[in-house]
């Protein structure tokens, strides 16, 4: 088992591993107040390093829904959303993306917990309504580093010392609807999805009930071993553009439009259905539709999101 070093972060710390991401930590009185404690959000969600030394993430199988977006080089990054339950621990935890505030927009108030951002996007986050908590702003036990790993893929987070309380019911606001399995669709087992730098594939296990993930090829598993298994894959088709930030190294970070309407396809119950996805506003959740219309209802379980270039 992977031993946890739980020392207090300091501020040189702090600034030490902002610059190891590229990014700027959020500093003191910026960014949405933290409220008393115990005001937690409706949901926590937790930014996830995704590059291949990030790997095995640790509480990724307790998130509901896990969101895949494009990042800078092609590369990929995870959004985590926890409205039913809370790990001891989430990570790594890595930088915020200007995508992320128009996603978050969906839940009331959600708790944001990430390593920092580059200083232009900070007021962004100020103004956007998140109870953002990054390193500097979150209490002095909340994040701690693994010695086990290299910086910057070795900070996590202690939901617990975030005084976060999320509501199951917060899902609501998503627009995600949960059901039995509808008529139609097409037999699938099988289905990768591939960015520039970065792919996953999803492979049915009927005797499990759910999507075996792979990542880059590799079978995914937390750091626990526990396999990652969602019981509903989400390729919902959508514009990828570049937006007016960019990373340290000069890459332009893309911005993924999750506000709009577009074409999805759904995964569930080793089958497919061609969908349609409408988000009228950003404050709005995401409807999925049958081509005639209909609601289209996920299996019961954790969702994972995957935003393909359409």
């Amino acid at each position: 088992m992977r031993r946890w070093t739980r020392t207090r972060m300091g501020a040189g710390a702090v600034v030490l591993a902002a610059l190891a991401a590229g990014c700027t930590v959020q500093p003191e009185g910026r960014g949405s107040p933290a409220g008393p404690p115990g005001d937690g959000g409706t949901v926590l969600a937790v930014k996830i390093d995704n590059v291949r030394p990030a790997r095995p993430h640790t509480g990724l199988d307790a998130a509901d829904v896990v969101y895949i977006e494009q990042v800078e080089a092609g590369l990929s990054r995870l959004m985590a959303v926890y409205a039913s339950r809370v790990p001891p621990a989430i990570g790594p935890v890595r930088s915020a993306r200007e995508t992320d505030l128009e996603l978050l927009r969906q839940f009331d108030r959600p708790v944001l917990a990430f390593s920092g951002a580059q200083s232009k996007l900070l007021p962004l986050i100020a103004g956007a309504p998140v109870r953002a908590l990054s390193p500097g702003e979150a209490p002095g036990d909340a994040y701690y580093r693994d010695d086990g790993r290299v910086a910057p893929h070795d900070l996590f987070v202690r939901p617990k010392a975030l005084k976060v309380d999320p509501r199951a019911g917060a899902l609501e606001s998503t627009g995600f609807r949960f059901g039995p399995r509808p008529a139609g669709g097409t037999p699938e087992t099988h289905r990768t999805v591939r960015f520039p730098s970065a792919s996953f594939t999803f492979d049915w296990v009927e005797y499990e009930g759910r999507w075996r993930v792979a990542m880059d090829g590799e079978r995914a598993r937390t750091s626990d071993g526990k396999e990652l298994g969602p019981s509903t894959v989400v390729v919902q088709y959508v514009k990828v553009r570049q937006s007016r930030f960019h990373d340290r190294s000069g890459n332009v970070s893309p911005f993924t439009e999750t506000v709009g309407a577009g074409t999805a396809r759904v995964l569930r119950d080793g089958r497919a259905y061609e969908a349609r996805w409408k988000r009228p506003s950003a404050g709005d959740g995401t409807e999925f539709t049958t081509p005639d219309g209909k609601r289209l209802p996920f299996a019961k379980g954790q969702v994972w999101v995957v935003y393909a270039k359409a």
